[in-house]
């Protein structure tokens, strides 16, 4: 577990805690709404957590803060931080969210695009390098780490199937800067979800703007 890790796992523990059981159940149901039922037994359910998790931590905001815990935790007296871990929380700040290409792997760098934001990064000895496919777009969180990026566990990948209509929204949210790319890539994840659900439904039937399958 490198650092950033242990940090996020640290201040996830309190903001998963008794005290904001409702809030969770909240979230969940924010998350999972309309992209079938959470198996505990299914072989994506460590990945589909890992991606709620980062989700939960990174993006959605608190009820009772109006804040994401990785902001809110500075308000938590509870929470106490050295300052090598104040270091380390003004890192997570800094996070990258987006949807990616992956082009190729290189003496262990991964190089991928970020879509959304046009530009190609390469992410240094990076602990991940299996399951890339580059007819399968996916998204995750990167965290910076020095001159390159440290990967985040909630990766989502997409079907080779969909990578059309993800660039055809990728493009829209380029022309439009008042579109919010963290309510597109909940609605991907949502859709990934429905589609390892409904083997026997094409997927240009899910991933699709027309709403028939309430995403």
């Amino acid at each position: 577990m490198n650092e950033y890790e242990k940090l996020i796992e640290k201040i996830l523990n309190h903001f998963v805690s008794d005290a904001f059981k409702d809030e969770l159940a909240m979230a969940k149901k924010e998350f999972f709404e309309n992209a079938g039922t959470l198996d505990e037994n299914s072989e994506h359910f460590e990945s589909r957590m890992a991606q709620f998790y980062d989700w939960y931590f990174f993006t959605r905001e608190l009820k009772g803060y109006g804040q994401t815990p990785l902001d809110a935790c500075l308000l938590v007296r509870e929470l106490r931080f050295s300052d090598e871990e104040l270091k380390t929380l003004e890192v997570l700040k800094r996070h990258r969210h987006s949807l990616f290409e992956f082009i190729k792997i290189k003496n262990g760098d991964v190089y991928i695009k970020d879509l959304l934001a046009n530009q190609k990064l390469v992410v240094k000895q990076s602990s991940f390098v299996f399951g890339f496919d580059s007819d399968e777009i996916f998204e995750v969180r990167l965290i910076p780490h020095g001159d390159s990026y440290v990967f985040t566990r909630g990766f989502c990948f997409h079907p080779e199937s969909a990578k059309k209509f993800i660039l055809g929204e990728v493009k829209r949210h380029r022309k439009d800067p008042d579109l919010d790319p963290d309510l597109l890539m909940l609605r991907l994840i949502k859709m990934r979800y429905k589609f390892e659900q409904y083997k026997h439904v094409r997927p240009e039937l899910i991933y699709t703007n027309d709403g028939k399958m309430g995403l």
